[in-house]
């Protein structure tokens, strides 16, 4: 059936209401405002409103914040908690040594940043957008890129509403909506599903290390007003991963007896036993990161995909028609474990782009002025600094801490602001996963319903929800893949990786053989599974609009 669909047209298009979407956007508008012209700006946000699927550390370095809204506390932006502290600890399954302050590396200091929630951040930037005149949609994802007949992108269009589980419409069916631009703007964050599109049609990735990605699982506490250090920073290595295993925790003192903490692993593990969740959980029974929050109360518990692979990974960011800004491109610099300053410098450098494109009465073409900003700008010189971090680690724990503090804190010292050398990937994440032959298993303890949860009480905080009579949008390629290989060769990976126990695999009545079960209604969008399928046959595509969690201060 040929649907019909109506469409709307603005000068750009922006597809995610995250800081890099909203920073292209308010910067449009800013200059628009200066010189007196008029450029339609539109930002299309899936979740139920802008910040609902955000979700980050965070401490935030203020600096791309106060070159694009200088007056940002005048303003009254939610960065009310500077850092007071930094502590690095390396963790041994019982104990921790803490780096003395003096050989702390300089990608860990936060001096003169902010430890923040990143969707109030969000929020408030959606409201600087708005007054500029930024035409805001919550609610509508972006499901499909349309193209010009010579190949260039002209919009997109918005996904069907109303639809049941069998695909066919119901009776509050609702087409989608074609947005077109002359310019649109890709910010869907990290594994973006437009995005990657993006990058295999125009081969954006030519010539780049593959993509290297982690997932942060996080949870917001609220702790006795005895133990709350305002503004303390506590970054942990070691324990609980292995030698061979990147990963690591944060715990953040904000206001008001708030503590944010988490625990990040790479994607690139090779254990199929290994739940990034349970490694989560054990961390926080570590006595360094136990003694912040014993006594207090867990309120909110999110999980995200982090774009982690830095400047070696980075895509060309311009296509005809378009571009890719923040973590849909992959500006994230994990050494600093930090992206919304260069998310938010990004999306400034394309929107400075596309208001030169359109008064010069361009469209649809590339905006090579984008990169070629990029390239001129700090956040370049901060990324090449770091470039080599997370390749260091897949050398080992041992060898990439090592390499970190010579290439971040003894080669500064020495008047050399990069290293010399430069270390490549060549192996996406999802193909170092080892058979579960190879492997050996690992045991988790239970949760205690005070210190350690479950996935499902866990995902019951994050306040997700989706409307059950539609399309499941975690599609697989081959339905029979997952117990015939991932099953049978890798002990079914899915149910670990998945922070939000979507995936399980269950036994027929009938017949006593297996079959995956997806329950789609719990997932909380971190993309993990499109990244880390090792035969790549989970393909994450836009639910309904406004499903999905929705993080409240996360």
């Amino acid at each position: 059936m040929e649907i019909e669909r109506e469409s709307m047209e603005f000068d750009v298009v922006v597809v995610g209401g995250g800081p890099a979407g909203l920073a292209t956007a308010i910067r449009i508008k800013q200059l628009a405002a200066e010189k007196g012209s008029e450029v339609n700006v539109c930002l299309i946000e899936k979740g139920s409103e802008i910040g609902a699927h955000i979700l980050s550390g965070a401490v935030m370095d203020p600096q791309a914040l106060t070159e694009l809204i200088p007056d940002w506390k005048e303003k009254g932006a939610p960065l009310n908690q500077p850092v007071t502290s930094d502590e690095v600890l390396f963790l041994s399954e019982g104990g921790s040594v803490s780096v003395p302050q003096f050989l702390i590396p300089g990608n860990f200091h936060n001096h003169g940043n902010y430890v923040i929630s990143l969707g109030a951040v969000a929020r408030w930037m959606g409201e600087q957008a708005e007054a500029l005149g930024v035409e805001i949609f919550p609610g509508f994802p972006a499901a499909e890129i349309l193209y010009n007949d010579d190949g260039s992108v002209r919009g997109v269009a918005t996904g069907n509403m109303g639809v049941g589980r069998d695909g066919e419409p119901t009776d509050a069916f609702q087409p989608g909506m074609e947005l077109l631009a002359k310019y649109t703007v890709f910010a869907e964050g990290a594994r973006g599903h437009l995005g990657k599109q993006l990058i295999a049609r125009y081969k954006l990735d030519q010539g780049k290390d593959p993509q290297s990605y982690a997932i942060g699982v996080k949870e917001l506490w609220e702790i006795p007003a005895d133990k709350a250090k305002p503004g303390l920073v506590v970054h942990t290595a070691g324990w609980p991963m292995d030698n061979d295993t990147y990963g690591g925790g944060f715990l953040y003192h904000l206001e008001d007896n708030k503590v944010t903490l988490g625990f990040v692993t790479g994607l690139d593990y090779q254990n199929p036993y290994l739940s990034p969740f349970e490694e989560m959980q054990r961390w926080k029974t570590h006595p360094a990161i136990r003694v912040h929050i014993e006594g207090g109360k867990r309120l909110g518990y999110g999980a995200r995909a982090i774009t982690a692979g830095g400047i070696l990974s980075l895509p060309k960011t311009v296509f005809p028609g378009g571009a890719l800004v923040g973590c849909d491109a992959g500006y994230l610099n994990a050494s600093r474990i930090k992206g919304s300053h260069a998310a938010i410098k990004s999306g400034a450098l394309c929107g400075e782009a596309i208001f030169e494109a359109l008064a010069a009465g361009r469209q649809y073409d590339e905006l090579t002025a984008y990169p070629a900003a990029f390239e001129a700008s700090w956040l370049k010189t901060e990324l090449e600094k770091a470039r080599n971090f997370k390749q260091w680690f897949k050398k080992g724990f041992k060898v990439g801490s090592l390499m970190t503090g010579i290439e971040q804190w003894l080669l500064p010292k020495l008047g050399m602001n990069n290293p010399p050398w430069t270390i490549h990937r060549t192996e996406p994440d999802y193909a170092r996963l080892k058979p579960a032959s190879e492997c050996s298993p690992i045991t988790y303890p239970k949760p205690d319903g005070k210190l350690t949860f479950d996935r499902l009480s866990s995902v019951f905080i994050s306040n997700t929800n989706h409307e059950e009579n539609q399309p499941i949008h975690l599609t697989l390629k081959d339905s029979s893949v997952p117990v015939a290989i991932n099953l049978a060769r890798f002990a079914g990976p899915e149910q670990r990786y998945c922070p939000a126990g979507v995936y399980e695999f269950v036994k027929s009545e009938t017949d006593n053989s297996d079959r995956l079960q997806i329950n789609a209604q719990n997932c909380v969008h971190c993309k993990t599974c499109d990244i880390k399928d090792p035969t790549q046959n989970i393909v994450w595509v836009t639910p309904e609009g406004g499903g999905g969690p929705n993080y409240s201060n996360m």
